[in-house]
C-alpha cells in the first residue's frame, strides 16, 4: 500500500517543469527499487537529486517517510541552506539529508545525486579495520576508488560538510566507518546500480570472511587492477547501462503508484 499526500490546490506535477517531473519519477524509482532489495532503515537514509534546470535546488524525500512509499509528487524541493521551495507542511530540513546530501550537491557541482544508507552488510563492512576487500568480483568495480570517512559522531553539525568532502577526495564513492556508505554520482541510474554492486559485495564479504582468517583467497594486485580495468573500459555500464532499465521494469511491476 502507498501513501498519498492530501492535495491543496494545484497538484505538484502543475508546478514543476516536465524534466523537473520526469526527474522526481525516476527517484521514486530509485527509491522503490531500493527498498525492494532491502535497503530499509525505517525513515532514515536519503537519496537526494539535483534539479534538472535548477542547480541551487535538490529533491529530497521526507524524513518520515520510508523509501518503499515515496513518490513522484512527495518529494521536497529544497534549497542548499535547506529551506523548503514548494508550498508544503514542512518548512526546514535538517540533519543528514541537509549535511550530508545538500552539503555536497552545494560543494560538487559535478555531482547531481547522494545516496547515503545504513544496511547492515554496508555497517558491517565499514567497521572492518581493513574497508572492502577485492575477494569478490563486485568488489572489483570499487578497486581503488572507494575512500573512507573516519567517525567523528553523527552529521548533524554543519562543520561535518567539509570533513566528508576531504575525505571523499573529488570522488563518487565512500564508507563512512561504523556507519554506512555513501554512493555518488551524476543521476539516480548510477547511484542506484553502483550501490547495489557495493552491498553485494559487503555481502560478499562478510559471508567470505565467516570462514575465519586464512581461509579466503585475495587476487594479487595486477589482478585486481585488470579486473577494474574491465569495468571502467565498459562505456556506460557504470552509469546504469541495462540495469537502469530493468530497474524501472521492476518498479513499475513492483508499485506504479510510484509515478504519482
Amino acid at each position: 500500500m502507498s501513501v498519498h499526500l492530501v492535495s491543496r490546490g494545484k497538484s505538484v506535477r502543475d508546478q514543476v517543469s516536465p524534466e523537473e517531473w520526469q526527474a522526481r519519477v525516476e527517484l521514486a524509482a530509485g527509491h522503490r527499487v531500493l527498498a525492494h532489495y532491502g535497503v530499509n532503515d525505517m525513515t532514515y537514509n536519503h537519496f537526494g537529486l539535483r534539479v534538472p534546470g535548477e542547480p541551487d535546488h535538490m529533491l529530497i524525500k521526507r524524513t518520515d517517510w520510508m523509501f518503499a512509499e515515496v513518490t513522484a509528487s512527495s518529494f521536497l524541493k529544497v534549497d542548499f541552506d535547506g529551506k523548503v521551495i514548494l508550498d508544503t507542511d514542512v518548512k526546514q530540513i535538517k540533519g543528514g539529508a541537509l549535511i550530508i546530501h545538500a552539503g555536497l550537491l552545494k560543494a560538487r557541482p559535478d555531482l547531481n545525486a547522494t545516496l547515503h544508507t545504513h544496511t547492515i552488510a554496508g555497517m558491517g563492512v565499514a567497521a572492518h579495520k581493513f574497508g572492502l576487500l577485492p575477494i569478490t568480483q563486485h568488489a572489483m568495480r570499487f578497486w581503488g576508488e572507494l575512500k573512507y570517512h573516519e567517525f567523528e559522531g553523527f552529521e548533524f553539525d554543519h562543520d561535518m560538510t567539509p570533513k566528508l568532502l576531504r575525505d571523499l577526495e573529488g570522488g563518487n564513492l565512500m564508507m563512512l566507518r561504523n556507519h554506512g556508505v555513501l554512493v555518488c554520482g551524476e543521476s539516480v541510474a548510477e547511484c542506484v546500480v553502483n550501490h547495489h554492486w557495493l552491498e553485494m559485495a559487503c555481502q560478499g564479504q562478510i559471508a567470505a570472511l565467516s570462514a575465519g582468517e586464512g581461509n579466503y583467497l585475495v587476487p594479487d594486485k595486477a589482478a585486481c587492477d585488470y579486473a577494474h580495468s574491465q569495468f571502467t573500459d565498459g562505456g556506460n555500464f557504470l552509469k546504469g547501462g541495462k540495469d537502469w532499465a530493468a530497474c524501472l521494469r521492476l518498479a513499475e511491476r513492483l508499485d506504479p503508484s510510484f509515478k504519482d
